[in-house]
C-alpha cells in the first residue's frame, strides 16, 4: 500500500506550510457570512491560519484575510475568532 499524501495548507498569518490538521479554517458562507470552521467541511471559500492569536492579529493588520477571502471583514469577526483560539505561550 502506498504511503497517504498529507495535505499542507499555509497559514495567513505566518506564512509557514504546515499539515492541513494543525491549522484552523476561516471560511466565507455563500450567505457571506464569515466565521470558523472547526470541522474544515462547511461549504465556501476559506482560508488558513494557526492556532495562534498572533498569527490571526498578523492576518488581521495586513488584511490577508480578506483578500483570502475576497470579503471585507469586521474587527468584531475577528475578535470572535481570536476568543475560540487558545492563548499565546510567548515562544513568537
Amino acid at each position: 500500500m502506498k504511503p497517504r499524501k498529507v495535505p499542507l495548507r499555509t497559514c495567513i498569518g505566518c506564512q509557514e506550510q504546515k499539515n492541513k490538521r494543525e491549522l484552523v479554517r476561516i471560511v466565507r458562507t455563500p450567505e457571506g457570512k464569515v466565521e470558523m470552521d472547526p470541522s474544515g467541511k462547511k461549504a465556501g471559500r476559506g482560508t488558513y491560519i494557526c492556532q495562534k492569536r498572533s498569527c490571526l492579529e498578523a492576518a488581521a493588520k495586513g488584511k490577508r484575510i480578506e483578500r483570502s477571502l475576497k470579503h471585507p471583514v469586521s474587527p468584531a469577526v475577528v475578535q470572535e475568532i481570536a476568543a475560540k483560539l487558545p492563548e499565546d505561550d510567548g515562544d513568537v
